[in-house]
């Protein structure tokens, strides 16, 4: 899960042992009833490939809610429709198949994260179960983790209150008291 950039950060920061108990409880690879009801209910996603050359690439992709199907615990699918005409996303799934979604709720301010490898699918069966698909990418999941989602803004743009400004001390994460995480937490933030 953490290369040695993750980890030199993770030492320089005492964040380790927090780092290694996050992935404990909450790394998973099938998803969850939590994860399927968070997917279910969002009309957009934020897809990153990577290139033949290595580079990562971001798109955003939308349909209606629910617009990405759960096919399995193990693999979703979601349709991509006429866009510019430069199918980079598509282009890099065929290339190299490597994929992440970002899965993001503003209005519950949750977030999750997959990484998967992913096909496109062109025949006829695939792009019929889509109104006005011109293509679907399925993928299979890899691996899956939340993230904490203090940092997102309210819908109405009101800036979140865990940002910190010169004027506002931002109150410390719900997960921070979890007995589980507060013991692993690094060595300064352990009488917050």
């Amino acid at each position: 899960m953490y290369a040695d950039g993750a980890r030199h950060l993770q030492d320089q920061f005492d964040s380790r042992r927090l780092a290694d108990r996050l992935v404990e409880v909450t790394l998973h690879t099938e998803l969850s009833d939590g994860d399927v009801e968070l997917i279910g209910g969002l009309a957009s996603i934020l897809l990153s490939t990577v290139d033949a050359e290595g580079w990562p690439d971001i798109s955003y992709k939308g349909g209606g809610a629910g617009f990405v199907t759960v096919v399995d615990r193990r693999t979703i699918e979601f349709p991509s429709f006429d866009g510019n005409g430069m199918f980079r996303s598509l282009g890099n799934i065929i290339d190299t198949g490597r994929v992440a979604i970002l899965f993001l709720d503003v209005a519950k301010r949750e977030r999750l994260r997959l990484h998967g490898t992913a096909e496109v699918l062109t025949d006829a069966e695939a792009v019929g179960r889509y109104v006005g698909a011109q293509a679907v990418v399925r993928i299979t999941i890899g691996r899956l983790f939340p993230n904490c989602g203090r940092y997102i803004h309210a819908p109405s743009g009101e800036i979140s209150e865990y940002v910190p400004r010169l004027d506002h001390l931002p109150p410390q994460p719900e997960w921070k008291s979890y007995p589980i995480l507060r013991e692993a937490l690094p060595a300064d933030q352990l009488d917050d």
